[in-house]
């Protein structure tokens, strides 16, 4: 693999700079213990020997000296040579410039908070990183395979290269900053671990996985996940909705995936420390009337949904408004409900 090449390459280069470290030493001792010369002297002739530029002699010579000098030269041919290898080929192999591009993204991701992780580069993990970037979202991309974090690179998205079952790995992501993890791994197993993973770094953390069979998605709920879904049952029931009702899943696909919409399904939440519309009715609010934006439910915190919404239901800490709108009505609206 390539990193594994770069790992050696970084280890020969440290290694080459050590051993003439090592011999410029040696060069300095050496002359110093046999002709008795200054530390000053000894060195510049040391440096002199090994730079091979041809200069005279700091003193004369003596003949054990010479033989000396001899080996010097020989070993500073032999180490230099095989450090200007090396740097020959980190610059034509891209070292320099890749770790220039590692350094950017670690920065990147060290800015990053709120985000969404994305563990698994596949078709699905693929196609979610679309629809995020669609979003301009913050998110970035685990994968432990090396050509798929390359991908992810070329397409502009922060990545890592790593295990995302290991905390060393979640924790290099942000996995404490971070509002939301989706698994897109194909083995249910390896989602299910890095699930429990991920809530014992983030009790807060929300999670949506992929599961292959009804067991695996019961196993993860049971672990934690706030949604689970199956690729299977989710493509098939989108095949028979497809079928029988063709032009509201248009219409749906518009307003959700479209990069060119004029109209927005979007979803935002009551809290009591900023919205000042808490306890009141939706009528007394009046948000749908001077945002401009169409309420199609709310969301309770124990989980139910109030599907249109009348004007008499009390809005409460904790709802999760969802609403269809362009998005100047959205801002709007939200700008109502968290006031700067």
């Amino acid at each position: 693999m390539q990193n594994q090449r770069y790992v050696q390459l970084r280890q020969q280069l440290i290694a080459a700079t050590i051993s003439l470290g090592v011999i410029l030493i040696i060069g300095t001792i050496g002359y110093g213990l046999l002709e008795h010369w200054t530390l000053i002297d000894a060195a510049y002739m040391t440096v002199i020997t090994l730079s091979t530029v041809g200069f005279s002699e700091t003193h004369p010579l003596s003949p054990q000296s010479r033989v000396f000098t001899i080996v010097l030269i020989f070993m500073g041919v032999v180490n230099i040579g095989f450090l200007l290898n090396r740097l020959t080929e980190a610059f034509t192999q891209g070292y320099f410039q890749d770790r220039l591009r590692l350094q950017r993204q670690q920065r990147l991701i060290n800015t990053l908070d709120q985000h969404y992780i994305i563990c698994g580069f596949g078709r699905m993990g693929h196609q979610v990183a679309l629809e995020f970037a669609a979003e301009k979202i913050p998110f970035l991309v685990i994968d432990r395979v090396e050509a798929k974090i390359e991908q992810a690179m070329n397409l502009g998205y922060a990545a890592i290269q790593g295990d995302a079952s290991l905390d060393h790995t979640l924790v290099t992501a942000g996995i404490g900053r971070a509002q939301c993890l989706v698994l897109t791994l194909a083995s249910d197993a390896e989602n299910l671990y890095i699930l429990l993973s991920a809530k014992t770094l983030n009790t807060q953390l929300r999670t949506i996985a992929r599961a292959t069979s009804e067991e695996a998605v019961q196993k993860l709920q049971r672990a934690g996940a706030d949604t689970v879904i199956s690729p299977h049952v989710t493509g098939a029931k989108r095949m028979a909705a497809v079928a029988l009702r063709p032009q509201i899943i248009n219409f749906l696909d518009g307003i959700l995936t479209s990069s060119d919409r004029s109209f927005y399904l979007e979803e935002f939440k009551v809290q009591t420390q900023t919205c000042p519309y808490v306890g009141q009715t939706l009528n007394l609010g009046e948000l749908t009337t001077q945002s401009g934006s169409l309420i199609l439910a709310i969301g309770r915190q124990d989980g139910s949904l109030l599907k249109s919404p009348s004007g008499s239901i009390h809005l409460l800490e904790g709802d999760t408004f969802i609403c269809l709108g362009t998005p100047e009505q959205l801002r709007s609206l939200n700008q109502l409900l968290i006031p700067l």
